[in-house]
């Protein structure tokens, strides 16, 4: 790729990075999920853009683990490692969900970032790219528009993204309309923080929610146990 085009490649997707987030903060409270059960697993339907819940392992079960969170939110960094773990003792045996619920007016980047993650999705990597967000959080965090996208471009090279795809995808109305979605269910279970937790329907207990966030699985181990 010459010089000349790569400016012009790297502007657009700056543009399309800008266009999301206005698209997004002027559509979210659109979304009418009265009828929706947050509590199960959502299939891919219109309201969602097309673009069902992430599910680890695509594991179905009627014991659903849900967790809200910020990709620039410091919490949920901390968290990620105890989420892995859980991931990997529970996670062929209950379906554990991510869902997006970016505090837009704290974390300016966490709502660029949750598109990239649905644009990893797009090409199967959702939960590549979610670890790899997570993890490098600090690297991100404070970039300006300009800098993020080529972090983030770094990112889906890393993971072996086809990058026009994932450039195009970062703008698309459906992954708005996803990241939207999953926002309005935040709300409808009063969700007001990240990381936020949920099993079974009920919200976990302060001492789960900071027993992943340490890396101890024993109150929320119990309580998926109890269950199984």
């Amino acid at each position: 790729m010459t010089k000349t085009r790569w400016i012009i490649f790297t502007a657009i997707t700056i543009l399309l990075f800008g266009a999301l987030i206005i698209y997004s903060r002027d559509n979210r409270t659109t979304i009418d999920v009265s009828s929706v059960d947050p509590n199960s697993i959502v299939d891919a339907s219109e309201q969602n853009g097309n673009i069902g819940d992430r599910v680890y392992n695509d594991t179905k079960s009627d014991l659903v683990f849900i967790e809200y969170a910020d990709y620039q939110c410091p919490g949920c960094a901390s968290a990620q490692p105890g989420v892995e773990q859980l991931m990997e003792k529970y996670g062929d045996k209950i379906a554990i969900v991510f869902r997006h619920f970016p505090i837009i007016s704290a974390h300016p980047n966490a709502l660029a970032a949750a598109a990239a993650a649905e644009a990893a999705g797009a090409q199967g990597k959702f939960w590549q790219m979610n670890a790899t967000l997570f993890e490098n959080q600090s690297q991100w965090q404070a970039n300006n528009i300009a800098e993020r996208t080529d972090t983030f471009k770094g990112y889906a090279e890393a993971i072996g993204l086809d990058i026009n795809k994932f450039v195009n995808d970062l703008s698309s109305a459906d992954i708005s309309q996803k990241i939207n979605f999953d926002m309005a269910l935040a709300r409808k279970k009063g969700v007001n923080a990240t990381p936020t937790f949920y099993f079974d329907g009920e919200k976990l207990s302060d001492e789960a929610t900071k027993g992943i966030l340490q890396g101890d699985l024993s109150a929320v181990s119990e309580l998926i146990d109890s269950k199984l």
